[in-house]
């Protein structure tokens, strides 16, 4: 019972930490901290919506002479699909496909 005693009874200038705590936040997957690299994803994701939304385009002009009995075009471009992240050489992108 001595031991427990003396653990209870440590000088205040024995302990290793001190009142004075600095919390460093980690650097989180998918945060940009360097402006450059968010201009470049933001480029990036502009440019592929464009290319996804020219590849839909191209696909209904393909098809724009098809039509059904009553007269009404059969392949039509209607809204987006769901977003989706896609990896790319500067990280990951969320695009939505036409």
């Amino acid at each position: 019972m001595a031991g427990a005693e003396a653990c209870q009874n440590l000088p205040k200038e024995r302990y290793a930490m001190d009142d004075d705590i600095t919390i460093t936040p980690f650097h989180q997957p998918g945060s940009v901290e360097d402006p450059l690299t968010e201009i470049a994803r933001d480029g990036a994701r502009r440019m592929l919506a464009a290319a996804l939304r020219a590849e839909a385009d191209a696909f209904v002009a393909q098809h724009s002479e098809e039509v059904l009995p009553d007269g009404r075009q059969r392949v039509v471009r209607h809204g987006y699909g769901p977003e989706r992240s896609i990896q790319t050489g500067i990280g990951a992108l969320d695009v939505q496909r036409p």
